[in-house]
């Protein structure tokens, strides 16, 4: 396409000798934070139904792409025709319901199809758990993980049962807290918190996402007593925990949205 072939050349000029002092000094890790911003911009987008800054945010993203196809040009790795490619071969191969004869009845066979493909593929890993990024944040990690072992059975069979586990779960951390071992509180924490990541999947929902609207939940419902607070012309420090409790409570029930 004439446009990509255009940011491709702006990008090279970029990077080029009397091209953009910043630019130049550039390099895959130091553009690696604000690729992952990038990333949650475009998710900003979309969950804003925001169309308009949802194809800015996405020729940021398209930036990023460029940028380290061009520096990795320039190392003599590869370049971006080679990116799109590999990825344009990938989707072909792990397709053959689509691109080939085979014949798949749901988006589940496609799922296991494309883990058994990519097991071929990436025959140097030893584990259905390998490549998964470190990096990602740990509610998301711990959802695809979780997914990954569930492809090959591992599973609960019913919500119920992970409800189950999360009683169980509280009642170690209890013991644990108790008994005052910071060791053992962090570890039955965590174990509580990755039970609960996978009561979101089995309910087909995304850890990340809930726990990200639940916290805009508090942060709304904070300001908000923040705001009846201060029309009474005191601070926050100086009201009692009742008083802030009833504050919050009355906002949760919406009196103060309607006052």
């Amino acid at each position: 396409m004439a446009e990509v072939q255009r940011l491709r050349e702006i990008v090279a000029k970029l990077r080029e000798p009397g091209g953009c002092p910043w630019d130049r000094e550039q390099t895959h890790a130091s553009l690696g934070p604000a690729l992952i911003e990038e990333c949650y911009e475009v998710l900003e987008a979309i969950e804003l139904a925001d169309d308009e800054n949802l194809q800015e945010e996405l020729g940021d993203l398209l930036l990023h792409v460029v940028m380290h196809a061009r520096m990795a040009q320039e190392r003599g790795a590869f370049e971006f025709s080679q990116v799109a490619e590999s990825i344009c071969e990938k989707l072909v191969r792990r397709h053959p319901h689509v691109f080939g004869e085979e014949s798949i009845e749901d988006s589940a066979a496609v799922l296991q199809r494309w883990e058994a493909i990519k097991r071929m593929e990436k025959s140097e890993r030893t584990s259905v758990l390998d490549g998964v990024p470190k990096s990602l944040p740990a509610a998301m990690r711990a959802q695809k993980i979780q997914k990954k072992a569930a492809r090959v059975g591992f599973d609960w069979e019913h919500a119920g049962e992970v409800l189950d586990k999360i009683d169980e779960e509280s009642r170690e951390l209890k013991e644990a807290m108790q008994e005052g071992q910071p060791d053992r509180i962090a570890e039955e924490l965590g174990d509580l918190l990755f039970s609960v990541v996978n009561l979101s999947r089995k309910l087909g929902l995304e850890a990340e996402t809930v726990l990200a609207s639940a916290t805009e939940k508090f942060a709304r419902r904070f300001r908000m007593v923040e705001t009846a607070v201060a029309e009474q012309g005191r601070s926050m420090d100086a009201c009692s925990t009742e008083e802030l409790n009833a504050i919050w409570d009355a906002g949760k029930h919406g009196v103060l949205e309607n006052e």
